[in-house]
């Protein structure tokens, strides 16, 4: 049976799903080809294991299917919306990052076959593994709330996670003259669980720069109910929202948005009503992080559980059914926050586990989780929230990362992006692990 079909995102840059548009799933098959490494998905994660694979094995050992023809850092999207950084610097050609001896079929995955070791791609052909590393990402889905997708560039609305609308929300933050400035966190896996909370608080700086801020309400409208899932960094932020009066509403969901007349209609989900309750707020200006989940290739897969992300064990990474399939980022169904450095440390892990198998040896890596979140709380100073699967703070810094510093500010802004372009994706980064070490080096747990 065919998976469904994939739709017109592309796997390392999540782009704007736009609706029901996708590919024609009933051809002829063309023809076949065989790999001993089959990579699905060229975003971090994907170019990340196959430039380690890519190191250790002959040329063309390992395909990428990808199709990408540019590869987006992510994590700049935050900062160009506000001013601090350009949009054209987060890009570079995917050509440009393909590992050398790498065979890339610059095309889409849109059935896994796990018990014949193929994968079928969008044009029709049939692709067969050894091995198969799936790391296809989220996909945004502005589709799935009503109104949204004709509210997109229209004044007033942005988004900060697609690059066709990160410009919107900083033309959207330059033209605010007052009134109610909302920011919402929809009822769903995000990329990156700081970064609405980012482009809050940056916005926010830039009103108080430009005297506008005592004619604004900042509201943030999250359908969590704590501002952030670690108590350590939630007890900071919310002494920052108190300090610098911005509203907080808890259990909020994005429901429909109204272009025409500014109004963003939000769902409470506190359970404590028999009936659906919606809230309407009037609008000047609105971020909107989108509902995501698994790309469309993934729903219904047999490599993944019943939410559409593959079906991993959360410490080795290797899928709990078929021994010859690992999975990491964002479509891994473990419990992690899904961020950049998540997928760091995932990377070393399945690369210590798969080369281990192929030496016929016991899998000796575990990942415990670790994540991490740069959440900038204004435009020189930033909290940077490290923590494992349990929650528990792991901090690489032997110092207090709760508080605001502009250290920690320029790590984000200088070193971050230099250890993202030629570290993690050239396969050199497995993480901040060694680092940590190091660093605390003689001090007490």
């Amino acid at each position: 049976m065919l998976a469904s079909r994939c739709s017109v995102i592309s796997y390392s840059n999540g782009l704007i799903k736009l609706g029901a548009r996708g590919f024609n799933t009933s051809f002829q098959r063309q023809y076949r080809q065989s790999f001993k490494f089959v990579v699905v998905g060229a975003g971090s994660g994907g170019l990340s294991i196959s430039s380690t694979l890519a190191r250790k094995f002959p040329p063309h050992a390992t395909a990428i299917i990808e199709p990408s023809e540019n590869h987006y850092y992510q994590p700049l999207w935050t900062l160009a919306a506000c001013g601090i950084e350009h949009l054209e610097d987060s890009v570079r050609p995917s050509a440009s990052l393909i590992p050398n001896g790498c065979t890339w079929l610059k095309t889409a995955a849109v059935e896994f076959n796990p018990d014949k070791n193929i994968v079928i791609t969008a044009d029709g052909n049939e692709i067969s593994y050894e091995f198969l590393i799936v790391a296809v990402g989220l996909q945004l889905r502005f589709d799935k709330v009503p109104g949204l997708q004709q509210a997109l560039g229209t004044p007033g609305v942005g988004s900060i996670y697609s690059p066709l609308t990160v410009n919107d929300t900083w033309k959207a933050i330059q033209n605010f003259q007052g009134g109610n400035a909302i920011f919402t966190l929809p009822n769903s896996h995000v990329k990156c669980l700081g970064a609405p909370q980012q482009i809050m608080y940056l916005a926010e700086a830039y009103f108080t720069k430009n005297n506008v801020r005592d004619k604004a309400n900042v509201i943030f409208n999250t359908s969590r109910d704590k501002i952030f899932g670690v108590k350590k960094y939630a007890d900071t932020l919310m002494k920052i929202v108190k300090k610098r009066e911005i509203q907080v509403n808890f259990q909020r969901n994005l429901f429909e948005i109204k272009p025409d007349t500014k109004e963003a209609i939000f769902e409470v989900l506190d359970g404590s009503q028999s009936k659906k309750t919606l809230e309407t707020y009037k609008y000047d200006m609105i971020h909107v992080t989108p509902p995501m989940g698994p790309p469309d290739c993934l729903l219904g897969s047999p490599i993944s559980d019943r939410h559409g992300f593959v079906d991993v064990d959360k410490f080795t990474m290797r899928h709990k059914k078929y021994p010859n399939i690992f999975a990491l980022g964002d479509c891994a169904n473990t419990p992690n926050g899904k961020t950049t450095a998540a997928v760091a440390g995932q990377m070393g892990v399945i690369k210590a586990n798969l080369f281990a198998l192929l030496d016929g040896r016991a899998m000796p890596a575990q990942y415990n989780g670790y994540s991490s979140c740069p959440i900038c709380t204004g435009y020189n100073k930033l909290i940077l929230a490290e923590f494992d699967y349990s929650g528990n703070p792991l901090e690489t810094f032997p110092f207090d990362q709760s508080k605001e510093r502009y250290t920690m500010y320029y790590v984000k802004k200088y070193i971050l992006p230099e250890v993202y372009w030629y570290g993690l994706v050239r396969g050199l980064w497995p993480g901040a692990n060694l680092v940590r070490r190091i660093l605390h080096l003689g001090l007490k747990k």
